[in-house]
């Protein structure tokens, strides 16, 4: 306790817990009791991440969370709140943490963090940063503020002052809304209600508004603290000046329109005769994080998972908006009936459908005639997709909810027009009511194909790759399950296709100056190669897993091909691998080494949280010892040369049976760039 009070003013002492030190650790086997109120929350103690110390304060980033510790590290005495980060298996359970920082690294206290939903920006609580000195060191009560940092090419850095922080009063705790527009905290600056209340400033051109107190429908004469916005527009807060079971307790209030709810104590299994504070919840309003020092935790104050499948008393599940999609022809303006309309969420990586998803993970060769393999996205033809979502009526008209904070991909398509796609963006909680749609009639003919072997039997999910005269970029996509395709090609043109199947020979047909609108069949006939494309040996390399800068853990839109590994996995156990992880040159040869060992148990990891034994993957980290081209030290190089030696490779050490695989995939990975 001692040690707090050298370092926090009485405030952030309350922020945490109030007797945390005071308190003896309840180590038992409750600390994985899963705590349930009937059917609808239910609670389970994080126990991979908390320690016998503090840990609080989740936020999420990425594939996981980045949380707060006051864990030793590797017998160093502990000094500092440090961020950490996890990753989050497929149940939402958080995984073996890591420091989350280099540049942000603990010479002062790092508290509670909040990032923009892109995970560009982030904002967190911290003593005051001077010349790489905490401010006032001599002083026993430190003021805390509030600072902005900005993601770079390797870490963290940019970071500054925002300009309501002061040296006479504490800034803490922020968290930003979805849009990115307001930021809510809590402060004792002076003119409040007493103790520590809830704040927020807005985003404006010229930078952040003045500090707004959020009123006394609020804030009380003691403290509200650890906001979190939702973007439901429920404000989540902890505060021990309301009457609750005792401690400090979570509360919830709607802000989301123009007249505010009543403040609502979460009450059970939230809340406990013991501190609970700092919940966060996913966007879908199932799931979240909270923080409690509730008996039957790992240490002090412990991380606790929640399930809410309803949202928290129903109240936390997204806002819907229904739109009109209007759909005509574009010259003619008349309505367009029956036009297929499907919608696709798009997500930072990639577009996905609750039913269907718009892209598929395919294993082909690296590249004509190599030995090795990899995985390719290809766009699935829009006969493959599945039923649509809706139907244009006579009047050209369908209706459509969409969630609220999100992305959309609209795709519309009809016999006669050309295919049209749109975006359309619920950020903000805002929608247009209407949303018109032309589309363009179609000049081309139809050709359809279809792919079979040399005994006439029908190829599935074989790639097509159309080349035309006419454009830039060739056209990919893949047979149904029949083995068929049907394209639409444009009148004028000179047409190559070829179709690509795993096992087998590429083969190709070729169309010359296509002049007429007639309707055209052709058969594309492959030849086995006579082998299997996996046997012991294969090499399959995972071009698109990326790290930031001396960390191992995966970025958000880098695992589908570990995805589609899993599925290989999956559905063929005799398969034993070997996961070796590759870096570029960059760094000394032993920190290479070593880094790369660190990514390849986080690939392995990755997969055995997803039900892989993992007596079936041996991680092996290779360092910079295997270049795949002329970039050594001290060699210049482009940074597309040095990510083309950043990869995973996946070595197939045994395997008892032949395997015919089809792959899966959630989307087109994220435009990213790792360093090392």
């Amino acid at each position: 306790m001692k040690f707090l009070k050298n370092l926090f003013p009485a405030a952030f002492l309350i922020c945490l817990t109030i007797s945390a030190f005071s308190q003896q650790s309840s180590k038992t086997k409750a600390a994985n009791k899963l705590y349930e109120k009937g059917s609808e929350v239910k609670v389970l103690n994080t126990s991979k991440i908390n320690t016998s110390n503090l840990e609080f304060s989740p936020a999420y980033y990425q594939n996981g969370i980045v949380f707060v510790s006051s864990r030793k590290m590797q017998g160093k005495k502990r000094k500092y709140f440090e961020l950490f980060y996890a990753d989050l298996d497929a149940t939402g359970f958080p995984l073996e943490p890591r420091k989350f920082s280099v540049h942000l690294k603990a010479t002062q206290h790092k508290g509670p963090v909040t990032f923009d939903r892109e995970g560009k920006t982030l904002y967190f609580t911290s003593n005051k940063v001077e010349n790489g000195k905490t401010e006032n060191e001599s002083k026993t009560v430190e003021h805390l503020k509030i600072y902005e940092a900005k993601k770079g090419a390797s870490d963290w850095g940019e970071v500054v002052e925002l300009p309501f922080n002061s040296d006479n009063f504490d800034c803490a705790h922020p968290t930003l809304s979805a849009d990115g527009k307001i930021l809510y905290f809590t402060s004792n600056m002076p003119g409040g209600y007493g103790g520590m209340d809830l704040y927020f400033v807005e985003k404006t051109d010229n930078g952040w508004s003045n500090p707004i107190n959020l009123g006394k429908d609020i804030n009380t004469e003691k403290n509200e603290l650890f906001p979190f916005i939702h973007s439901s527009g429920n404000l989540f807060f902890t505060s021990n000046g309301y009457k609750g079971a005792g401690g400090l307790d979570l509360f919830m209030i709607d802000i989301g329109g123009r007249k505010w709810g009543k403040v609502t104590n979460l009450g059970q299994p939230f809340n406990s005769p013991k501190d609970d504070l700092g919940l966060i919840l996913n966007p879908e309003g199932t799931r979240g994080y909270f923080t409690s020092s509730r008996k039957g935790g790992t240490g002090k104050d412990d991380i606790y998972m929640f399930e809410a499948q309803e949202g928290i008393w129903g109240r936390t599940t997204p806002s819907l908006f229904t739109a009109t999609l209007k759909v005509q022809d574009k010259d003619s303006k008349n309505a367009i009936e029956g036009a297929e309309i499907r919608v696709f969420e798009k997500t930072a990586d990639g577009f996905v459908s609750s039913d269907d998803n718009l892209f598929e993970g395919v294993l082909l060769p690296a590249e004509d005639g190599s030995d090795g393999l990899t995985f390719k996205l290809i766009r699935k033809d829009v006969k493959t997709l599945g039923k649509p979502d809706i139907h244009s009526n006579k009047n050209g008209e369908a209706k459509f909810d969409f969630n609220g904070e999100r992305r959309f991909l609209i795709l519309v398509t009809k016999d006669g027009y050309e295919n049209k796609e749109l975006v359309h963006s619920t950020i903000g909680n805002q929608s247009n009511d209407v949303i018109n749609i032309s589309m363009k009639k179609s000049f081309c003919s139809n050709l359809n194909g279809v792919v079979k072997d040399l005994d006439d039997a029908f190829i599935p999910n074989a790639v097509i790759r159309i080349k035309s005269s006419c454009a830039t970029k060739d056209e990919v996509f893949l047979t149904d399950e029949n083995g068929t395709f049907s394209i639409c090609l444009r009148i004028g043109c000179d047409y190559k296709i070829t179709g690509i199947k795993e096992n087998f020979l590429n083969a190709s047909v070729e169309i010359k100056n296509l002049n007429s609108t007639e309707p055209l069949s052709k058969e594309i006939v492959l030849s086995s190669t006579g082998s299997d494309l996996l046997s012991e040996g294969s090499v399959i390399v995972l071009n698109n897993i990326y790290y930031d800068f001396d960390k191992s853990f995966i970025r958000k839109g880098a695992a589908h091909e570990l995805d589609n590994l899993y599925t290989v996995l999956k559905s063929y156990p005799s398969i034993r691998i070997e996961l070796g992880s590759h870096t570029d040159s960059r760094g000394s040869d032993a920190y290479n080494l070593k880094l790369s060992q660190k990514r390849a148990e986080s690939a392995k990891e990755y997969l055995v949280a997803r039900g892989i034994d993992a007596s079936r993957i041996e991680a092996v980290g290779h360092g910079e010892k295997q270049l795949r081209n002329e970039c050594k030290d001290d060699v210049r190089c482009s940074e597309s040369k040095h990510q083309f030696n950043r990869r995973t490779e996946v070595k197939i050490l045994k395997i008892d049976a032949p395997v015919r695989v089809q792959y899966k995939d959630y989307g087109p990975d994220e435009d990213d760039t790792e360093k090392n």
